[in-house]
């Protein structure tokens, strides 16, 4: 790589990849130093320059202005400097150029390797800064292909794993399929950046309700809570802080479409939106919707333990299959719940 390769290269990083000049220049001119000092000792102090225009390379070896001269690899006197420049005085630094001719070529194989680091280390820098913006945010990706239990996904400048963990059991993940996903986290590495994408999250849920229902982006409607057992069935507690709007229906939307691009998304997951209450009864029977809620009475406020009397013929939908409903809604409203038959209640 001679100079006018080297600039030219510099110009093309800045501008397809966005990376700063002054930081590629400073980082080459940082490397070059290394290098001297590597090849022709550290017993001085030196500087190397690249001329931004040309690219050319000079090394100077930097020498303090003083009265006797006790280092000539670090010190010059007051009469040599002035022989240089007149208007050096003393405790100035001179720079005195020193560049090898044999230097140039060793340089360029050292440009050329720093360019690279400095093309990988910024791009790292950039799809870092990129993506830690969208934490706690929804993306979307393209699935890439399946890698044993793990899924690889394009979310645009940089490819990233799906793990088990993070999978829903009803999505099918082929090659090409385009989904949303949610940004649990961002780590910086060595590597590059770690992208934690997420289908099973809550926040995925409550981005794709916010993204979907104007009151709530408005900030007129507001999702207080979330319960979510991923591939099967989500409850959400809404409010609203306008009394004319009903949070419920506004999350569900003219003719029920936008619960349903929801469940689309999440290939059909179930979704129970229910009204939001500081009463904590009232917010517990909605909680157990779509089950009817006969009394419901606070045991231990400080414990948050309650106990739910429903009609016998409802105790099974309360309950819900394998108890989803009943966990679900404790989930949602932070209440330990005791559900109770009518039949069992009179007993007891």
């Amino acid at each position: 790589m001679n100079s006018v390769e080297l600039i030219e290269a510099i110009k093309l990083l800045v501008q397809e990849k966005g990376i700063d000049e002054d930081t590629i220049f400073n980082a080459l001119e940082s490397a070059l130093v290394a290098a001297y000092r590597k090849n022709y000792g550290t017993s001085q102090n030196v500087k190397v320059i690249i001329n931004r225009e040309t690219g050319e390379i000079h090394v100077y070896a930097q020498k303090k202005v003083v009265e006797d001269v006790y280092d000539n690899l670090l010190e010059i006197s007051l009469e040599d400097a002035r022989n240089i420049d007149v208007r050096y005085n003393l405790d100035d630094v001179v720079d005195i150029e020193i560049t090898p001719k044999d230097f140039l070529r060793a340089a360029a194989q050292v440009a050329k390797q720093r360019v690279i680091q400095e093309i990988r280390e910024q791009e790292r820098k950039i799809i870092y800064e990129e993506f830690v913006e969208k934490e706690n945010d929804i993306i979307t990706g393209i699935v890439q292909k399946k890698e044993k239990d793990k899924v690889l996904v394009d979310i645009g400048k940089v490819e990233t794993l799906l793990n088990p963990s993070e999978q829903m059991p009803n999505d099918t993940y082929n090659h090409g399929d385009m989904l949303k996903f949610y940004v649990v986290e961002v780590k910086k590495t060595t590597k590059g950046p770690n992208i934690i994408i997420s289908r099973t999250h809550p926040g995925l849920v409550k981005r794709l309700f916010e993204l979907e229902v104007p009151e709530i982006y408005e900030g007129i409607v507001e999702i207080k809570s979330i319960a979510r057992e991923a591939g099967s069935r989500t409850k959400i507690a809404v409010y609203s802080r306008d009394e004319n709007v009903d949070p419920t229906g506004a999350c569900v939307g003219p003719k029920g479409v936008r619960v349903q691009n929801v469940v689309n998304e999440l290939k059909g997951e179930k979704i129970d939106i229910v009204k939001w209450s500081k009463d904590p009864a009232e917010f517990i029977e909605n909680a157990l919707s779509p089950a009817k809620v006969l009394s419901v009475e606070i045991i231990d406020e400080k414990e948050r333990i309650a106990r739910v009397v429903v009609p016998d013929y409802q105790l099974s939908l309360a309950i819900g299959k394998e108890g989803q409903n009943a966990r679900l809604a404790a989930k949602l409203t932070g209440w330990k719940i005791d559900i109770k038959s009518e039949s069992q209640a009179n007993i007891e």
